[in-house]
């Protein structure tokens, strides 16, 4: 596992990616299939990586038409870590369909939750939104 001192590696957060929301599963699938794992060094105050996450839940629940899987429950996880400092990263899954964001304590020894979102496919554009 990581220390303090350095970020978690692509194997650590495999293993630290359980039961936390329900997009633990399919992250760790991501890992396993090649995803791109990015993990930064930088931490940011909880109230703004909460702000975040809610208002990308309001939305996507507003527009109903992107595929998410753990954001309500992360919304619900970063709400009682007020007043911290976190870190924060993002799986890429190899066909670039599913982007996981993952929260973790100051340190980054922990990871607290992740969440999904489906790409979707603008076809007038032939590109991809996340």
């Amino acid at each position: 596992m990581a220390t303090e001192d350095e970020p978690p590696h692509r194997l650590d957060i495999a293993a630290m990616l359980t039961d936390q929301t329900s997009a633990c599963k399919p992250a760790r699938e991501a890992i396993a299939a090649g995803a791109d794992v990015t993990i930064w060094d930088k931490e940011v105050p909880q109230w703004m990586v909460a702000g975040i996450a809610a208002a990308r839940l309001r939305r996507t629940l507003a527009r109903g038409r992107q595929e998410i899987i753990g954001l309500d429950e992360t919304v619900e996880i970063l709400a009682q870590h007020r007043g911290e400092q976190l870190r924060t990263g993002i799986i890429d899954s190899v066909d670039r369909v599913w982007f996981f964001t993952l929260y973790f304590d100051a340190t980054g020894t922990e990871l607290l939750a992740c969440s999904g979102v489906k790409r979707r496919r603008d076809r007038a554009k032939d590109s991809f939104e996340s």
